[in-house]
């Protein structure tokens, strides 16, 4: 069987998108000629692939088996497709990032500003999201996380320096209820507590203390996944909340927040830009890579 790649190739793009519609767009084709083609490569496949509904497409497991195993040869074509056609020009196409909400630098307006300012033909298209996934079968370029947790088969490069973690409240909240003296007194406070996704479950927060790092379960009165409402939360007053040292770094420095526990929190390695390892990389990522490494160099 002599394989559709171009198929293979909107079959991927409709597993990423899981909708027919969204896919169509990227391609600039109508939606009927993207059903239409998946459903030839079912045909010839002899198999189901997408579970069809009015409003989105799911994936059979024949699909979520087919999809893991293309991902990476769809994304090695249109690195080298993208790296023919710099030959003649500058770094240009849209470049997919998955990025943590809590990379505060690298979110930071100067910082993607800059980028975009210096690379116009580049399309930044960033995805702010705490929920670990495969960035290759979901269509990313490249995403933004904490060291500790990205896969070892990924290029890592630095973003930031050592981060500190901490715990703060406002001025108002330590006059009416104190403050704790040890992080096993935080389960007697109001937390405001954090989890990356809805089913996910809170966060805990964790510490350091005489060189054992140690967590502690929190019983959150309000949790959310964005860390926005957490910080409007604890400057109002209501709870004790946790995260970088560099979000809350602004608000500590106008005094609406104040440290808490500050002996308690050891700096671990910060944010790093990941990618897969590929034999050509990409121009328009590899100019990110050296977006990243001089902004780094300069502070």
């Amino acid at each position: 069987m002599i394989p559709d790649l171009n198929a293979l190739a909107v079959f991927a793009l409709v597993a990423e998108e899981r909708n027919f519609r969204a896919a169509a767009d990227r391609l600039g084709v109508t939606r009927s000629a993207v059903s239409q083609t998946v459903r030839r490569l079912e045909e010839m496949l002899g198999v189901a692939l997408v579970r069809r509904t009015t409003r989105s497409v799911g994936l059979t497991e024949a699909g979520e088996r087919l999809v893991t195993s293309i991902a990476p040869a769809i994304a090695e074509m249109r690195s080298a497709v993208e790296l023919v056609g710099s030959l003649e020009g500058r770094p240009r196409g849209q470049l997919r990032l998955a990025v943590t909400s809590i990379a505060e630098r690298f979110l930071a307006g100067p910082f993607l500003g800059g980028f975009a300012e210096a690379y116009p033909e580049i399309q930044l298209d960033v995805t702010v999201t705490d929920e670990e996934f495969d960035i290759v079968a979901e269509g990313f370029d490249a995403g933004v996380r904490l060291g500790e947790v990205i896969e070892q088969d990924m290029v890592a490069v630095p973003v930031s320096g050592e981060q500190r973690q901490t715990a703060v409240c406002a001025p108002s909240y330590l006059e009416r209820f104190g403050a704790p003296q040890h992080p096993r007194e935080l389960v007697a406070h109001r937390c405001i507590g954090w989890r990356p996704a809805p089913k996910a479950a809170p966060y805990r927060w964790e510490f350091g203390e005489n060189g054992r790092e140690f967590d502690i379960a929190v019983a959150p009165e309000i949790t959310t996944n964005d860390m926005g409402l957490m910080i409007k939360l604890a400057t109002a007053g209501v709870g004790i909340t946790f995260g970088m040292e560099e979000t809350f770094a602004p608000l500590v420095e106008r005094g609406e927040l104040v440290p808490i526990l500050t002996d308690y929190f050891p700096p671990f390695a910060g944010f790093y830009l990941y990618y897969p390892s590929r034999r050509n990389l990409a121009p328009k990522l590899r100019a990110l890579v050296e977006h990243v490494q001089r902004m780094k160099h300069s502070r």
